[in-house]
């Protein structure tokens, strides 16, 4: 085991029975499980992979002439034009 370091955490009634019920229940100590439940976080925010967007670009060369210097509002009006709403 390496160094330990005391600390005082804030944990709600509830939740602190339950996780001290269940250490009981798994004959370790509140400490334990409190520690492995830490590691267990940890490694799963290592372990996450950053989200990649599929690159799902179309075939072309950019907007209409006549698009490229509006706005984003111009072009949606443009696009729903004489379709209601």
């Amino acid at each position: 085991m390496g160094n330990h370091m005391k600390t005082t955490i804030e944990i709600s009634d509830p939740l602190l029975q339950r996780a001290k019920r269940l250490a009981s229940e798994r004959g370790t100590t509140l400490r334990e499980l409190v520690e492995a439940g830490l590691r267990r976080v940890l490694e799963d925010e290592v372990s996450a992979k950053a989200f990649v967007l599929r690159d799902l670009r179309v075939a072309g060369s950019g907007l209409q002439t006549e698009f490229q210097s509006a706005s984003w509002a111009q072009i949606r009006d443009a696009a729903y034009d004489g379709r209601g709403a």
